[in-house]
């Protein structure tokens, strides 16, 4: 069984050749470096590779474990555990992201480790998440998330991915909620630069309450698998043009208007997306009837669109609490995406039952 390093110096030469075996029999790993370590929500490295034998990589893209602070949050999200077993079963999913090549869990230590395809190495460039996407890009990227919501679409979910589940908020999460909003809100507003761009009136219990809704809406039917969280920040573009997702650990079953309303408001800049959301929407729905899906009416899923945007901008005002998980001017970047989009939307008012 892999273990999961303790530090970036235990990434030695042996335990990345166990790592690539089973996808590369045979390789030996006779030197690696480890390229500047990123601390984010986990710890990121780009490692690069020098073989003795077999056929391998000349790089891999890791993801270790992050600040204990920072394990707990992704604990608490039930999300600690989820990219590495999707890893450590090769999983591949019919959309462009990085091929999955080895994952661990050590329970104990409540650390894990993920290692993936390196996509710059094959032409890839990743995303700022402070910087919107062309609305080809994300037409791409919706298309993606289409093949990926069709392929399981109420469908039996197969055994490697049974350790996927719904969104849940629980009672822990809940009463802490209204306060780190609050703290949000406020840093959102010290960062205004003077300039309203956050919901007029809006109360960090009045978020609360519609971000647990959005939850339940997310959590609901026609199920599917979800990526979880598709900003741009976990998007790629491929040498082919297309739209790619990585970071995977927040993946879900679920209602496919949490991807698809994530994605579109929070990669687009707030005049694309007002000028292109119904088209975009519209196309998704087209890409899931291609895909052998009987997909909603343009008026339902705009209903349902309409809701999203609380999800993401309390989700983003949590983050930007919290501190650490994000830089600050990732999190304003994308909070002013949401408000925007709050507001236009009238996601306030949005009636969206929760079967």
């Amino acid at each position: 069984m892999l273990s999961v390093p303790r530090r970036w110096s235990d990434l030695d030469p042996a335990w990345m050749s166990a790592a690539l075996s089973r996808r590369y029999p045979g390789i030996v790993v006779q030197d690696l470096q480890v390229g500047g370590v990123a601390e984010g929500t986990n710890a990121t490295a780009r490692v690069s590779l020098s073989l003795a034998g077999g056929i391998g990589p000349s790089s891999v893209f890791v993801k270790g474990p992050g600040r204990p602070l920072h394990r707990m949050a992704l604990l608490a999200l039930g999300a600690l555990s989820t990219e590495a077993r999707l890893a450590d079963a090769g999983t591949s999913f019919p959309l462009e992201h990085p091929a999955f090549l080895a994952g661990a869990v050590d329970r104990r230590r409540a650390a894990c480790v993920v290692v993936t395809e390196d996509v710059v190495a094959r032409g890839g460039a990743p995303h700022d998440a402070r910087t919107p996407l062309s609305v080809d890009a994300v037409q791409s990227g919706l298309h993606g998330l289409a093949a990926l919501h069709a392929s399981y679409w109420e469908r039996p979910i197969p055994a490697a991915l049974s350790h996927l589940g719904y969104w849940r908020l629980g009672s822990v999460l809940g009463a802490v909620s209204v306060a780190s909003l609050s703290r949000g809100l406020r840093l959102a507003g010290e960062h205004s630069g003077g300039e309203r761009y956050l919901p007029r009136d809006l109360r960090a219990g009045t978020l609360s309450r519609q971000f647990r809704r959005s939850a339940a809406i997310a959590a609901s039917g026609p199920r599917t698998v979800l990526h979880g969280d598709p900003h741009p920040g976990n998007a790629y573009a491929a040498a082919d043009g297309n739209t790619g997702f990585f970071d995977w650990q927040l993946a879900r079953l679920g209602h496919w208007s949490h991807d698809v309303g994530y994605f579109l408001v929070s990669a687009l800049g707030v005049g694309d997306r007002r000028r292109h959301e119904r088209e975009l929407l519209a196309s998704y729905l087209d890409a899931l009837g291609r895909a052998g899906v009987r997909p909603p009416s343009m008026a339902s899923a705009w209903d349902r669109y309409r809701a999203t945007p609380a999800f993401g901008l309390a989700t983003w005002l949590h983050t930007l609490s919290f501190g650490s998980l994000q830089s600050a001017d990732v999190c304003v970047a994308t909070i002013r995406r949401f408000a925007a989009a709050y507001d236009d939307l009238e996601t306030g008012r949005a009636d969206v039952a929760v079967p």
